[in-house]
């Protein structure tokens, strides 16, 4: 019984790390990676976050072997750490956006949990197939979208959003849009389009979470991610010409309004949409968050050491 006990309190004592890693992290976001980032954080953020991409990648490709698992361990983790110097610019930067700074925040937790998960998987000696497709969807949905946003690239992609956008509310409305990239002027709007407004944070999101299903045919694959990836650019489209349109006829201080409540939530909606679409193409991604919803059933270290904690 005390060896028992002493083994159980060195695996509890190993994971309780996985849950004081993310409030340390919270702590750092709070104080440390204020707003506005220092211009030599900002230089060498890049570093841990294709770090961790790369490790997610390779463990995604060597998903059986155990330095795979020990990659994935790692990702994880420095890919929190680099959400925790965003949430203050996820806030403060885009309007006061609550919504985004709340969600950066939590996911230091999720992706935090993800890579407990991969340490009990390793211990266990146990395949956890889920982790594999959540490590391959975020190493190729983030190295899309960070090569990007840190390239030439997203200037190029803003000016040509920003001025099909103004065409559109141009076609609708009439006439009376001024389109000078990034900037559209409508009456009392002038909307600065950045690279948030591309939309390509959602479009490369189907194309991570689709594209690592190995099971899947590559052409169903190809169909389900044209048949995302296409209406979620026009629907952005959309979206930017309506709030141009509402500000502009509701005055600057509708923004908030139009922005963060109208568009944010129609855009919710269509994904929501779009993903039931997809699910129906290919169902086996419904299976893989399935299973992630099942990892707390796993019982592992942690969640023996909260039940601990609360009596159960």
């Amino acid at each position: 019984m005390p060896e028992r006990t002493t083994s159980l309190f060195t695996r509890d004592s190993t994971a309780i790390l996985f849950l004081i890693l993310p409030i340390l992290f919270t702590v750092l976001s709070f104080f440390y990676f204020t707003y506005p980032l220092d211009e030599e954080i900002i230089s060498l953020l890049p570093i841990p976050l294709f770090a961790s991409l790369v490790l997610l990648l390779i463990g995604f490709i060597f998903k059986q072997s155990s330095w795979g698992g020990k990659a994935r361990i790692l990702g994880w983790l420095l890919f929190a750490f680099y959400w925790a110097t965003q949430a203050q610019t996820l806030y403060y930067a885009e309007q006061e956006d609550l919504f985004n700074a709340a969600v950066c925040l939590i996911g230091l937790y999720v992706l935090s949990y993800f890579s407990y998960h991969e340490w009990d998987a390793l211990r266990k000696k146990e395949t956890i197939p889920c982790l594999y497709w959540l490590a391959g969807a975020a190493a190729i949905s983030g190295l899309i979208y960070f090569t990007i946003e840190l390239t030439p690239l997203a200037t190029i992609l803003i000016d040509v959003v920003c001025e099909q956008s103004g065409w559109l509310l141009n076609f609708f409305t009439g006439g009376g849009v001024l389109i000078n990239p990034p900037h559209i002027q409508y009456k009392e709007a002038y909307i600065t389009i950045i690279f948030a407004c591309t939309a390509v944070q959602s479009m490369v999101l189907f194309v991570g979470m689709i594209l690592p299903i190995s099971s899947v045919p590559i052409s169903r694959r190809i169909k389900g991610i044209l048949v995302t990836v296409i209406p979620v650019y026009f629907l952005n489209l959309i979206r930017n010409a309506s709030i141009v349109y509402l500000v502009g006829v509701n005055g600057p201080g509708f923004f908030g309004m139009a922005h963060n409540i109208i568009g944010k939530g129609g855009s919710l909606v269509a994904l929501i949409i779009l993903l039931f679409i997809v699910i129906k193409i290919v169902p086996e991604l419904f299976d893989e968050i399935l299973s992630i919803a099942d990892l707390p059933k796993r019982n592992g270290p942690i969640e023996h050491f909260l039940k601990n904690m609360l009596g159960e």
